[in-house]
């Protein structure tokens, strides 16, 4: 599935009244959502210009898991270009750091692309082997975020 696909299938999320799409495309799943408010957000909080949360995960099927020796490792790469944030708000801590152990689908950063918030999520459980320095700048589609091993 090409980067001008799962766009369309944002933007298409972003405009309609659903709040999840999964397709499946050979070995590669995109899976985009729109978060409901939570309890802290008020509808005062909406009126400020700050939006509901609509996101994107990917999951990458088996065949793509690079391999190192006997360990496999997954590269988690930025789905799209956009402002990459390492936390849900400036000042709070970074949803994961180096060494840490993490679920399948939790949420490892948000990349941040006209004005949609997408989740990146693990796509598999974990040890945080490499972890990008970009926090607040822009990224890449196809930049390095994370290795998962």
């Amino acid at each position: 599935m090409d980067l001008s696909k799962i766009k369309t299938l944002i933007d298409f999320v972003g405009r309609s009244s659903i709040s999840e799409l999964t397709v499946t495309e050979k070995d590669l799943t995109v899976r985009i959502f729109r978060s409901q408010p939570t309890a802290g957000e008020t509808s005062a909080d909406l009126a400020r210009g700050q939006q509901p949360v609509a996101g994107a995960s990917i999951t990458l099927g088996p065949d793509e898991l690079p391999t190192i020796g006997q360990a496999s490792v997954i590269s988690v790469k930025a789905p799209v270009s956009g402002v990459l944030h390492r936390s849900s708000a400036p000042g709070e801590e970074p949803f994961v750091k180096l060494g840490d152990e993490v679920t399948d689908g939790q949420t490892l950063f948000i990349i941040e692309a006209m004005k949609v918030f997408n989740k990146i999520a693990a796509p598999r459980s974990g040890r945080i082997v490499s972890l990008t320095e970009v926090d607040g700048g822009e990224v890449e589609t196809g930049d390095l975020l994370a290795e998962i091993a």
